[in-house]
């Protein structure tokens, strides 16, 4: 009676280690709206090849180079192998192990054990003793199998799989990344390239000015103040081309190491690609299949889930299946003796976690944790993704409302500068006023130089906010 009490005891105290806890459902959704700034077409700038939407083909073969020899790209490539490897070893792990064994020993009984006082009465070969000291030699294989009852190693597997895919997600977001920022510096060259030339002109016609001047105080019609003043424009003009000279060398240094090569020239256009005839964002959903990032975020998610699947199923029972097969002798010329050597083991074992049930509780809260860190990661992302294409879209239009204003602008003040000067030559305007007008025009030219090239950046900004370099 006793003895039953004590098998449902164990029995019941089983039952209650099997228990795992429950996982909640968690809702990853993320409501957007149905549009971008009252856009409703559903064709999208992501979809189209790099290679077709950058018309410039010294822009094109800067691509290709750094697409090819770009340091990150290269070590991202090295993730993708070790993440190839994670899931062929979860695969393996699915599988049972044989390994071949050989195991020499020797081994000695005491005389007051089972072992030992057999030994010393029974004879090992007909009239000879068990000796005390015993050689064993074994070799055959040893197999080793963990029985995926609760589909735990198959979790595994898929985690390591969803992993996979999500480290190729994060090469193809490397690789839109590094489009764009090499597009962006490219077309940052041109913009610098005709600042210079702007104030190259600016300071041609200021020295002719300052020429005038220069006769004018010979002839007593102007004072050394105005020389001066001149002279010290001259000089801020000089200092400013300096200025633009080192960006332009950094910037070109920006694209060599991006393109994993020591600094050289860039060779670009000399003017600005045409902006796209038609610029489509698509609808709001389409970020979800188009942008790596959001694609990358929803994988790990999908893995952590998968971990926290795992991380249940530690709480149920394992069961493992070892075996031997082989020869056994203590002698070498008997090892191979038929059927008298060979040996062989099979043995099943179920085990439950009792002991280190808090240290497997740890490692589920642990996983239930990432999972909603996971989640509230993409559910960032996409909101990220929507925010991203619509101040691109609206700095789009915007824009273009700029570079309007800013080339009528700096028509305007080219007039004035030729106005002033005519005055300034016939005493009906001083050196202040054909100073301030040079100044304003040159802000305003090299103003609208920079609307263009922000124009051209926005519509490289909106295509990898789109998702947009990847294909």
């Amino acid at each position: 009676m006793k003895l039953s009490r004590y098998w449902i005891y164990g029995a019941l105290l089983w039952m209650g280690a099997c228990k795992a806890p429950e996982i909640k459902p968690i809702n990853q959704q993320v409501a957007l709206p149905e549009n971008f700034v009252q856009q409703t077409d559903t064709s999208n700038l992501a979809n189209i090849s790099w290679r077709n939407y950058f018309k410039d083909p010294l822009l094109v073969q800067l691509i290709d180079t750094a697409l090819v020899k770009n340091w990150d790209l290269q070590s991202m490539q090295q993730r993708i192998e070790q993440a190839k490897a994670d899931v062929l070893q979860t695969t393996q792990a699915l599988k049972p192990t044989v390994d071949p064994l050989l195991a020499p020993s020797m081994r000695r009984f005491g005389l007051y054990t089972m072992d030992g006082a057999g030994n010393i009465v029974t004879d090992i070969e007909p009239g000879k003793l068990v000796p005390i000291n015993l050689p064993d030699l074994y070799t055959g294989f040893q197999a080793r199998w963990e029985a995926d009852i609760w589909g735990k190693l198959k979790n595994k597997k898929q985690a390591a799989a969803q992993r996979l895919l999500a480290s190729a997600e994060g090469k193809n977001l490397l690789v839109t990344n590094l489009i764009s920022e090499i597009a962006n510096a490219y077309y940052q060259l041109i913009a610098l390239d005709q600042e210079i030339r702007i104030v190259d002109e600016t300071i041609a016609v200021q020295s002719k000015v300052l020429d005038i001047v220069k006769v004018q105080k010979e002839a007593a019609a102007s004072t050394e103040l105005a020389v001066k003043q001149f002279e010290a424009q001259l000089l801020n003009l000089n200092g400013f081309r300096i200025e633009l000279q080192q960006i332009i060398l950094e910037t070109e240094n920006r694209i060599n190491f991006l393109c994993g090569r020591a600094p050289v020239r860039i060779e670009r256009a000399a003017q600005f690609p045409a902006l796209p005839e038609k610029i489509n964002a698509g609808i709001p959903a389409q970020l979800l299949q188009n942008r790596p990032d959001i694609r990358q975020a929803e994988l790990e998610l999908l893995a952590s889930k998968t971990d926290l699947s795992i991380a249940r199923k530690a709480f149920l029972p394992s069961f493992n299946i070892t075996g031997n097969l082989g020869f056994q002798a203590f002698r070498p010329g008997l090892l191979f003796t038929t059927p008298e050597s060979i040996a062989y083991s099979l043995i099943g074992g179920l085990t439950m976690p009792m002991i280190n049930r808090a240290a497997i509780k740890a490692e589920f809260n642990n996983a239930t944790a990432r999972q909603m860190d996971k989640l509230y990661q993409y559910q960032q992302s996409v909101v990220r993704g929507y925010i991203e294409v619509y101040n691109e879209v609206a700095r789009t239009n915007n824009l273009e409302k700029i570079v309007a204003a800013k080339q009528q602008e700096s028509i305007a003040l080219n007039s004035a500068i030729d106005i002033a000067a005519d005055l300034f030559r016939y005493g009906r305007a001083n050196y202040l006023e054909v100073l301030i007008a040079q100044q304003q025009a040159l802000k305003a030219r090299v103003e609208l130089v920079t609307a263009k090239k922000n124009q051209l950046s926005t519509t490289v900004n909106l295509y990898k906010a789109l998702g947009g370099g990847w294909r």
